[in-house]
C-alpha cells in the first residue's frame, strides 16, 4: 500500500481496458489521479468510483489527436492537485480494415495512426516535463506493443507507430534524466481487456494460447501492476527501458509449439 503516495498521476485512454486497471490501482496505492478519455462518461464513472471508495481522482475529456486537447488534460491536472509526477500515455489506435500491408494501406489511416498513437507521447511528455521539472522529477510511461518489435500481416502503421514509442522512451529518457524524470514504457501482448474478447474471435485467441510459454492469457492487472512499479520509487534506478509483458509469447523459436506436437506424436 501506499507505493504511491502523494504523486499526481494523469492517464490517457483511462475510462477502460490497461488504462482503467492503471487509474485504479495507482489511486489505491497513494496517488491522485486524472482520467482522460474520448470516452468522458466512462472517465467520470470511472473517477466517481474511485471518490466513492475513497481515493483522490477526477476525469477530463481528451482527444489524442488533438494537441491542445492534451495540453488542457496536463493544465487540469496541475490545477486539480498543484502538481504533476506521473504520465501514463496509454492511448493507442489500430483499424484491421484499414491498416493493411504496405502496398494497400490506407494513407490517411497511416497519417491518423502516426497522429494519436507517436505524436500524442510527444505532446503528453512536451507539455508534462516543465510540470515535472518544476517538481523535481517524474516518471512517464508509454504503452508500446509487442507489435513495436515483431512484424505482421497487417497493422503496418500501428507496428510503426509502437517501434516509435520504443525508440522516443529512449529519448526522453535521455534528454531529462539529469532532471530525475524517468521515461520507460510498456510493451504488452494479447491482454484480454473486455475489448479485446468482444472483437478477436475465439479461434484467434487460442492461436495466441498456442504460442504462448504461460498456459494463460494476459489481463489488464498484468499491466497496471507494471505502471504502478514504474511510477513508484521502487523504479528510481530504471530508465529508457521496455518492459516486454506478453506471456513468452515471443520468447522462443516460433516452431517450437509445432515441435512439441510432432514429439508427441512419435510418442504415440
Amino acid at each position: 500500500m501506499n507505493r504511491v503516495q502523494n504523486k499526481v498521476a494523469l492517464v490517457t485512454g483511462g475510462a477502460s481496458g490497461i488504462g482503467l486497471s492503471a487509474s485504479n490501482l495507482l489511486a489505491k496505492e497513494g496517488a491522485k489521479v486524472v482520467i482522460a478519455d474520448f470516452n468522458i462518461d466512462g472517465a467520470k464513472e470511472a473517477a466517481e468510483a474511485l471518490v466513492k471508495e475513497g481515493y483522490e481522482a477526477s476525469a477530463i475529456f481528451l482527444d489524442a489527436g488533438d494537441a491542445k486537447s492534451i495540453e488542457d488534460a496536463v493544465n487540469f491536472t496541475v490545477e486539480q492537485y498543484g502538481t504533476l509526477t506521473v504520465l501514463f500515455n496509454n492511448v493507442g489506435l489500430t483499424n484491421l480494415q484499414k491498416d493493411l500491408d504496405v502496398l494497400n494501406i490506407d494513407l490517411d489511416e497511416w497519417d491518423r495512426l502516426v497522429n494519436v498513437n507517436l505524436k500524442s507521447v510527444l505532446l503528453g511528455s512536451r507539455f508534462a516535463i516543465p510540470h515535472m521539472q518544476k517538481a523535481g522529477g517524474g516518471s512517464i510511461i508509454n504503452t508500446a506493443s509487442m507489435a513495436g518489435f515483431a512484424s505482421d500481416q497487417l497493422r503496418t502503421a500501428y507496428g510503426a507507430t509502437k517501434a516509435g514509442v520504443v525508440n522516443m522512451t529512449k529519448y526522453i529518457a535521455t534528454q531529462y534524466g539529469k532532471d530525475k524524470i524517468r521515461s520507460n514504457a510498456i510493451a504488452p501482448g494479447l491482454i484480454l481487456t473486455p475489448a479485446a474478447e468482444r472483437n478477436m474471435p475465439k479461434e484467434m485467441q487460442d492461436i495466441f494460447m498456442k504460442f504462448n510459454a504461460l498456459p494463460y492469457h494476459g489481463e489488464a492487472d498484468d499491466i497496471g501492476h507494471a505502471v504502478v512499479f514504474l511510477a513508484s520509487d521502487e523504479s528510481k534506478f530504471m530508465t529508457g527501458q521496455t518492459l516486454q509483458i506478453e506471456g513468452g509469447h515471443y520468447l522462443a523459436n516460433p516452431t517450437i509449439a509445432d515441435t512439441n506436437n510432432w514429439i508427441a506424436s512419435l510418442q504415440k
